[in-house]
């Protein structure tokens, strides 16, 4: 529990950042959904930064929260945003493109942070071995008023990069299955969704086996060492 106590800032923190690229990842489905013809999520108060609207219980709250006290990467999910795919302008590529917006605005708020700590880097001699020093042991790893601002930005841009590739792995029902389903010919189309009823259990296969983790950890080594180069 004094473990816990003494990690609670960084704990929220990163909670705070998971919370802004979860609603951001939300929003793009509903608004890329609204732009292809259907205004279902705009109609239901779901194209918002607020992640009030946005909250699974389990998903948002209670998953992510276990996660970052273990000091595992912050995942999870929120309630999907709906959206009636006969509305879509183009049946085949529509949701698609509505899937596809998600990871993508995790991607672009990823490379904006990204860029902000670069510029960070280049204005503040200590950079390096503050991030280090932060990556190590934690929020609390070092001091200073620069220490906790700069560990909130590289959570967040960690964060977007994680929930991106996460959420782009084509196993239903993440955004990737919708990405993989258009460019399937049709004859194939019942077979894979076929597999939706087992996809939760696919994905914690990817868990459990680590399959995950070797996974994301390419992007975020990758990121580190950009921040570090």
């Amino acid at each position: 529990m004094d473990s816990f106590v003494t990690r609670l800032p960084e704990v929220v923190m990163q909670l705070m950042a998971f919370a802004l690229a979860l609603s951001l990842h939300e929003s793009a489905h509903g608004w890329m959904a609204e732009k292809l013809g259907d205004p279902t999520a705009r109609w239901l108060g779901r194209i918002t930064l607020n992640p009030l609207k946005h909250i699974d219980l389990f998903g948002t709250i209670i998953f992510p929260l276990l996660l970052a006290i273990i000091g595992a990467p912050v995942l999870g999910w929120a309630k999907p945003v709906p959206f009636v795919s006969r509305n879509l302008r183009n049946q085949r590529w529509g949701p698609a493109l509505v899937g596809l917006a998600g990871p993508l605005s995790n991607i672009a708020l990823g490379i904006v942070v990204t860029g902000l700590l670069l510029i960070t880097k280049a204005v503040m001699p200590g950079f390096r071995p503050l991030l280090v020093s932060l990556l190590r042991e934690g929020a609390l790893g070092a001091s200073g008023v620069a220490a906790p601002l700069i560990f909130l930005l590289f959570s967040l841009a960690m964060i977007n990069l994680v929930l991106a590739v996460f959420n782009l792995i084509p196993i239903p029902p993440l955004d990737g299955s919708h990405i993989l389903e258009a460019f399937l010919p049709a004859r194939f189309h019942l077979a894979y969704a076929q597999v939706r009823q087992y996809g939760m259990l696919l994905l914690l296969a990817l868990f459990w086996t680590g399959a995950f983790g070797r996974i994301l950890n390419p992007f975020v080594n990758g990121l580190v060492m950009i921040l570090l180069w």
